[in-house]
């Protein structure tokens, strides 16, 4: 693969792997915490959350992966460097947003969403699969 399929691809697999690796920090953390679930559940109520939570995660991996390839092309920064440094930024930059899911999202309280925003250990799992997801997309971009 070339180009902008394979950072496509590079994040859809880098967000993939970040919600497989959710059971392990869930329990690690004692924190209920999943992206999956928080994107499931706002799309759908119905038996079929988790297939559409992986989808949606996948697709949001793979738009950040083409924004990681076109930025390195604009800069010519090392694109491990680059995946992993975004991939925090978003972390840090977008966390305060919490407070949206905390208020309106349909699932809140439930599994998989936990109040999130004054959550320092659902901030510790973000972090740590932040820095898995910019680190398999790295290596795979």
């Amino acid at each position: 693969m070339k180009g902008r399929v394979r950072a496509a691809a590079a994040g859809a697999a880098a967000a993939t792997i970040w919600g497989l690796i959710e059971p392990l920090d869930q329990r690690l953390l004692r924190c209920d915490y999943s992206d999956v679930a928080l994107l499931g559940k706002l799309t759908t109520r119905g038996p079929h959350w988790r297939l559409a939570g992986f989808a949606l995660h996948a697709a949001n991996g793979a738009a950040f992966g083409l924004a990681v390839h076109e930025l390195h092309a604009r800069s010519g920064i090392d694109k491990r460097r680059l995946a992993l440094g975004l991939a925090l930024a978003e972390n840090v930059g977008l966390y305060p947003l919490s407070a949206l899911v905390d208020r309106y999202h349909p699932a809140r309280g439930e599994r998989g969403v936990p109040p999130l925003l004054t959550n320092p250990r659902a901030f510790a799992q973000a972090t740590w699969r932040h820095t898995v997801f910019g680190v398999v997309l790295g290596r795979l971009a």
